[in-house]
């Protein structure tokens, strides 16, 4: 089975791209928020996921390997085929896809078109507990700075905003590799005095 395909793009529409690996010419079908992400490039990577019939073998293409996982999960779903899973990938992001289903929004899953309320009601029972495995989008989430951290320690402990922003940002300018302890005792005392 073919998992991952890198190459030049021959051609491109929102639905398909037509990409040369080494001299093959392998056509995919994509969701548009992928095509989105690769129609200004000269090449693409993309994330494979093979579907194989009886009389044909399709190969459908996600940007991201999130995308690519949302779209496998989708599929196992009774009902729904290839086709409405990127159409579903295609109105909605894959991480607000996975925001509604964890809580419970049908709303949000029906306006994209094709997608009745049944369908809806049928994701959010069976892939509720598995879509939170999926990674938001390849995203690592950015870990809080010193600097943040201190000083929502400050406005939690009641000081206002602006006067734990000021405290905190004086003391890095002269020391600018203060630990967090030290950077909120310090600014305490500042703030006390």
């Amino acid at each position: 089975m073919i998992g991952f395909l890198n190459g030049k793009i021959i051609s491109a529409k929102p639905t398909q791209v037509l990409l040369d690996v080494n001299g093959v010419g392998y056509k995919i079908t994509i969701s548009i928020t992928t095509f989105e992400k690769i129609s200004t490039n000269d090449t693409a990577s993309l994330f494979i996921h093979t579907n194989v019939k009886e009389d044909s073998i399709s190969l459908f293409g996600f940007y991201s390997e999130a995308e690519k996982e949302m779209f496998e999960l989708l599929i196992s779903i009774s009902g729904v085929g290839p086709k409405s899973a990127l159409g579903l990938l295609s109105g909605i992001s894959t991480d607000e896809l996975k925001q509604a289903i964890v809580s419970n929004n049908i709303e949000r899953i029906v306006t994209v078109p094709g997608i009745g309320r049944k369908t809806a009601e049928r994701l959010i029972l069976e892939l509720k507990n598995k879509v939170r495995d999926i990674d938001e989008e390849g995203v690592t989430p950015e870990k809080p700075s010193t600097q943040k951290e201190a000083i929502a320690a400050l406005t939690t402990l009641g000081y206002n905003l602006a006067s734990s922003e000021k405290a905190v940002n004086k003391i890095l300018s002269t020391i600018p590799e203060c630990t967090l302890e030290e950077l909120i005792k310090r600014s305490l005392h500042q703030l006390n005095n």
